[in-house]
Parts: structure tokens; sequence; C-alpha cells
């Protein structure tokens, strides 16, 4: 699989910042908020953070955030959002790829990455990365499809739950690149995560079971 390239999200700023205010994807987010416990005094990284808006849910609560992505302009809209709330002081914003994170080792209490990793050439580079920057202690939670999401499934998700023909729009985008891209079981995921490093992980399913959140320790 080719290398992928920020600036083919750079014209997706938009779309995105859209997608990650819509109801399903904002109910997936304050799961792993759940699931991440208190950010209270910790550094949090988040790894393809888009336009920053998780970050901004638990930023007055963290020591420090730090963003990372490989779309400049994603990166440009992200310190934009937290300059407007004046909390710009406890953030950095950094263009980078997330098989080739620029973040220090074990920097981070608490490392979010969403909608990323299937998405890689090499999700296992990825996950080493992730391993990588996170504490000893610390945690590690991942949001990716799972195999059975595809147009289809996303679809009739979308009129089981009453979805919007916009809320609909932003699911089936997801669900058209999934069916191009790393769909990976919770076994699959586990045997992944063990040959980093990981010794211990729970998965969560989402959206009736189309997503999953994995928790690594």
């Amino acid at each position: 699989m080719r290398k992928m390239d920020g600036a083919e999200f750079d014209g997706l700023v938009d779309f995105f910042d859209g997608m990650v205010q819509s109801k399903w994807l904002s109910e997936i987010h304050e799961c792993l908020m759940r699931e991440s416990g208190s950010w209270l005094d910790k550094t949090i990284a988040d790894i393809g953070c888009g336009t920053g808006r998780f970050l901004l849910r638990g930023v007055d609560q963290a020591r420090h955030v730090s963003g990372v992505d490989l779309s400049e302009q994603m990166i440009n809209r992200a310190n934009h959002l937290f300059q407007e709330q004046n909390v710009q002081h406890k953030a950095s914003f950094i263009v980078g790829d997330a098989m080739n994170i620029p973040l220090e080792r074990e920097s981070a209490d608490i490392v979010i990455s969403t909608c990323v990793l299937f998405l890689l050439p090499s999700p296992q580079q990825g996950l080493k990365e992730l391993k990588r920057i996170v504490a000893k202690d610390g945690q590690v939670l991942i949001l990716n499809p799972a195999p059975e999401m595809n147009k289809g499934a996303a679809s009739d998700y979308a009129a089981k739950h009453g979805f919007s023909e916009e809320e609909k729009a932003y699911l089936m985008k997801w669900a058209t690149v999934s069916e191009r891209r790393h769909r990976k079981s919770e076994a699959e995921l586990a045997k992944m995560l063990l040959a980093v490093g990981f010794s211990s992980m729970t998965h969560i399913q989402v959206l009736d079971g189309l997503g999953l959140i994995t928790k690594a320790f």
C-alpha cells in the first residue's frame, strides 16, 4: 500500500470537523473519555488528532495535550480552535506521521488514536510507535472499524437509528474507506498488540459492533 500523504486530507478539514461533531462520533468520543479515566494533571497525546476537538474535551483537566496529524491544514485548524478557546498554552500541535510519531519515548500518560490505525500502510508499525510514546504505567486507546463494517451495514445502522442525511453521509464515508483498508478483529488486534509489547487489553464494541475501541496497557 502506498505511503500516505497529508495533502490528501488538507481539503477535507471541514468534512472531518463536521464528522467529529456528529452525534454518533461524539457518543463514541464520550465513551473514549470514560474509558481513558481521569485526565487530571496528565499528559495526553492524540495521534491523528484532526482538528483537535477530542483533546478539547479534556484540556482543562490535563497538564498538557499534544496532537499529531499528517495534514498541515488539520493542525492549523486545531491551533485556531484552541486559540479561540484560550487554551493554546496547554497544547502542542505537530504535523507528523503516525508511523514515525514526532514525540519522545514514554512522553504521554494517555495515548489516543481514532480512525487512524486502519488507514496506515503498516498498522503494526503504527502500534509500535504508540507503544513507544506511552508511559510505562500509561494506556493506549484506539478506535477502528470492525470487520463487520461495510457500506451495507452502515446504511442499515443509519436507518435503524434514524440518522439524518448528514449524519448518514459521515458514517457512509467511514464505511466506504473501511472497505478498502484494514478491518481487524479483536483477536487480530490482540495478537498485534502483544507483538509490540502490550501485556493487557480490553475491547469495547460501538455502533452495534461496527466499530471497536481497544484499550491496551
